[in-house]
């Protein structure tokens, strides 16, 4: 119903033509009711035309918004989960026990210092 209202007035520069039409040509106190109440009409309608047309813009754009929360969302669980990987390799490795029975901080294997 919008849609076909919306083909019936055309653009916004239409519209002010036709008001402009109706009322800058003439006096306004010598505009009739009818006249104004037709305006009144196809302004109200404009409006309501404009209305539904943002509206479903800003769904569309929310839609979107949502759509790239769900996947940076999916994107920050594969990061912790690989971080925590990371994590848990780290600290296998950093305990690991050294042939001599000792706790190695992964630094080279040395020898003995000599007395």
């Amino acid at each position: 119903d919008m849609q076909s209202k919306a083909l019936n007035y055309g653009s916004h520069h239409e519209l002010l033509e036709l008001v402009e039409s109706k009322l800058v040509g003439s006096n306004v106190n010598n505009v009739s009711a009818e006249t104004l109440l037709q305006l009144e009409k196809h302004l109200e309608t404009a409006l309501s035309v404009t209305r539904a047309k943002k509206t479903e813009l800003m769904l569309k754009l929310v839609e979107n918004l949502k759509e790239k929360e769900k996947l940076l969302k999916e994107e920050n669980q594969v990061l912790a989960s690989q971080m925590e990987k990371n994590h848990h390799v780290g600290a296998e490795a950093e305990m690991e026990i050294s042939p001599a029975g000792q706790i190695s901080d992964n630094l080279p294997v040395t020898l003995p210092l000599l007395n």
